[in-house]
């Protein structure tokens, strides 16, 4: 075996990623370019949020050589076999006008279904469905959404300091979420609507975004997982050719994972007969 060969990375058979907020002042883009940089694998969800339309329609675009690597990167995943599938999210709305469209490089769909090596089937969603059933609504929520902006801002500059002290990335912004009871309550009502919008459909779990809080684990024989976002977690969810599942950061850490599904020892006997 070549040197070479033994430096790749190893092949995932699916990534998940979403809230990426390509064009806000907050996307951790050069982060994410690394990481993609040195993906493997056969399929990438891209699971909405990936662009910010409503950031840049609002305010001004920040869009360098970090962004453009982002872009270059997915590029080049696609030249070289892997399959992408985008289902957009609520700040990049305009593109689920083409949903169901199949193009050269890559699927939109308004939603999808993702089967896993060991038979799972798992919604593809980015999440914003559920905030009927999850927000408060009205002036409540639009402060929330002020104060949380001003949060991401604490949370750019206190990393920037952090990178010239040599320290690693670390989210203010979740450290903060995780001390509010109305936002772990928030996050409790929007995973159990997830789990319950995967069972009516006869599903075995569901793979979101949104909420910028990842996740993953299983509840009431459900697999809930949140592949996080690039703005606080900068985490992804993988898929192991075996059906597990991990959440990692972006240096590649384990966060979580949920082990492959057993098969019946009746479809093991078939297939070894």
């Amino acid at each position: 075996m070549s040197p070479a060969a033994v430096d790749l990375p190893p092949r995932h058979r699916a990534v998940f990623i979403s809230d990426v907020h390509l064009g806000s002042r907050h996307c951790h883009a050069a982060e994410l370019a690394d990481f993609l940089g040195q993906l493997r694998c056969a399929k990438l969800y891209l699971v909405g949020d990936i662009v910010d339309f409503w950031w840049m329609a609002q305010r001004r675009a920040s869009w360098g050589a970090a962004q453009q690597r982002v872009v270059e990167a997915l590029h080049a995943l696609a030249r070289g076999g892997t399959e992408l599938v985008y289902v957009p999210g609520n700040h990049d709305r305009p593109v689920r006008r083409f949903c169901g469209l199949v193009l050269p490089a890559m699927q939109l769909r308004r939603r999808a279904i993702h089967e896993t090596a060991d038979g799972r089937r798992l919604l593809v969603t980015h999440g914003d469905d559920y905030d009927g059933i999850t927000h408060f609504g009205g002036l409540q929520e639009r402060f929330g959404d002020w104060l949380y902006y001003r949060i991401l801002t604490g949370n750019r500059l206190t990393n920037a300091a952090r990178r010239r002290l040599c320290l690693r990335y670390w989210s203010l912004a979740d450290w903060l979420k995780r001390r509010s009871g109305a936002a772990e309550r928030y996050i409790d009502r929007f995973v159990q609507a997830g789990l319950d919008d995967a069972r009516r459909r006869g599903l075995d779990g569901i793979v979101c975004g949104h909420i910028h809080r990842a996740g993953l684990c299983e509840r009431d024989g459900l697999v809930y997982a949140n592949d996080g976002d690039w703005v606080e977690s900068l985490t992804a969810l993988v898929e192991a050719m075996d059906g597990s599942l991990r959440l990692v950061s972006h240096r590649g850490d384990t966060l979580a994972r949920v082990p492959a599904r057993m098969r019946p020892v009746r479809e093991e006997l078939r297939g070894a007969a």
